[in-house]
């Protein structure tokens, strides 16, 4: 057995581990590709509450591929009409509270089609939310939340060859700029 020029890394051994062995080799790559970002999410920004999905909160069904949830620490996104009343108000977006923020790991070389990001966004729910065990657990869930200004959003976290990470928001539809 010869030794490796370059050691693996210790996050991509933790990446490497923490795929289930019963995944197909698609499967594999965006488990790990998931747990990259989640680790980067986590420990990197300070992400709390962060879940991995593998199966779509609306139906249950498989996703495509795994999507994270979690709260950041601090606001991602002020709709711009929000934006208009909290100056009115005096309230600084360092005051907002975090809202939870769904993520979909994508790698750079990946090629996007407005369907193939349709269907995430059918699959998924206007904010992540605690899973739901019960119909009556369902009901209470979604008369307690109130939509989301603008609608659905992912934050769409594209993996460069070397790793590195970029976070886009990208909206289900088209929201008014914001203000500057």
């Amino acid at each position: 057995m010869t030794t490796p020029l370059v050691e693996p890394s210790a996050l991509s051994n933790f990446i490497k581990e923490s795929c289930p062995t019963s995944l197909s080799e698609s499967e594999q790559v965006y488990h790990q590709l998931a747990v990259h970002v989640l680790h980067d999410l986590q420990y990197q920004h300070i992400w709390s509450n962060l879940s991995l999905h593998l199966l779509s909160p609306l139906t249950g069904d498989p996703l495509p591929r795994p999507i994270i949830s979690g709260f950041p620490p601090k606001r991602v996104y002020v709709h711009p009409d929000e934006q208009i009343e909290n100056l009115d108000k005096g309230v600084r977006e360092e005051d907002l509270p975090s809202e939870p923020e769904w993520v979909l790991p994508t790698q750079i070389r990946e090629k996007w089609s407005l369907k193939a990001f349709a269907g995430v966004f059918d699959a998924i729910t206007e904010t992540p939310q605690e899973p739901i065990r019960s119909l009556d657990e369902r009901k209470t869930s979604e008369s307690n939340s109130k939509p989301r200004r603008g609608g659905k959003r992912i934050l769409l976290a594209t993996v460069n060859d070397d790793s590195t990470i970029v976070y886009y928001i990208i909206h289900d539809g088209i929201v008014k700029p914001r203000q500057n």
